[in-house]
C-alpha cells in the first residue's frame, strides 16, 4: 500500500465529526445580515431615485422657456448638475472600490495585516484629494469663450461637450490609477514582507580577524 493509499484509508476511517453548537446560529445571523444589505441597496436605490427625481424637477423648475416655448437652460444649471455628479461618483465609486479590494489587499498583505489596512486607508484619502482636486479644478464660474454662448447664457453643444469630458475625465483617471495600484500592491507586499523577515531574523557575526 502507497503512502496516499495509507492517508486516504485513514481519513475514510476517521470518526465523524459533530457539527458546530452555534451553526444554527451562525446560519441565522448570516441571512439576517444578508436581509439587511438588501434592505439598504433597496433604501439607496429608492433614495437615489428621489435625489434624480427632485433634482429633475428643480431643473425644470428653473429653466426658463423662450419665446417659442423651448426649454432654455442657463450654463450654470449644466455646470451645477455635472458637479453634483461627479460628487455622487466620489461617494459611491470609493466604497464600492474597496469592498471589492479588501480580499485582494488581505491576500497581498497576509504577512502584515496590519501595514495592509494602513494601506487602504491612505490609498482612500489619496482617492478623495484627486477627486476634490479634480472637481475644483475643472469647475467654472463663468461661461467660457469656447462655448459661444457669452450674450445669451444658455447652454450649447460646446459646454455639453466640455462637461462630459469633465466625468469622463476623472473616469479615466481613476481608472488609471487603480490600474496601477492592482499592479504595484504586489511588489509593495514583497516589500514589506521581506523587510519584515530581514528585520526579524538575527544578525550574523563576523568572526574576529586573527
Amino acid at each position: 500500500m502507497t503512502d496516499l493509499e495509507d492517508r486516504i484509508g485513514r481519513a475514510l476511517r476517521t470518526a465523524p465529526t459533530r457539527p458546530s453548537p452555534d451553526l444554527f446560529d451562525r446560519v441565522v445571523e448570516s441571512v439576517d445580515a444578508d436581509r439587511r444589505r438588501r434592505r439598504a441597496l433597496l433604501g439607496a436605490a429608492v433614495a437615489g431615485a428621489a435625489v434624480f427625481a427632485a433634482a429633475t424637477a428643480a431643473v425644470l423648475v428653473l429653466t426658463p422657456r423662450a419665446q417659442n416655448g423651448d426649454l432654455v437652460m442657463p450654463w450654470w444649471i449644466l455646470e451645477v448638475a455635472t458637479t453634483v455628479v461627479l460628487l455622487v461618483l466620489a461617494v459611491w465609486l470609493g466604497p464600492f472600490i474597496k469592498r471589492f479590494g479588501r480580499a485582494y489587499a488581505a491576500d497581498v498583505f497576509h504577512d502584515n495585516p496590519l501595514t495592509g489596512k494602513s494601506y487602504i486607508v491612505l490609498t482612500d484619502i489619496v482617492y478623495y484629494l484627486i477627486f476634490a482636486a479634480y472637481i475644483l479644478f475643472s469647475m467654472q464660474v463663468a461661461p467660457q469663450a469656447d462655448w459661444h454662448n457669452e450674450v445669451s447664457g444658455a447652454v450649447t453643444s460646446q459646454q455639453v461637450t466640455y462637461e462630459l469630458e469633465r466625468v469622463g475625465g476623472i473616469l479615466l483617471v481613476i481608472g488609471i490609477l487603480h490600474g496601477l495600484n492592482i499592479v504595484l500592491m504586489p511588489v509593495l507586499g514583497r516589500l514589506f514582507s521581506l523587510n519584515r523577515s530581514l528585520s526579524g531574523s538575527p544578525r550574523r557575526e563576523l568572526p574576529d580577524e586573527p
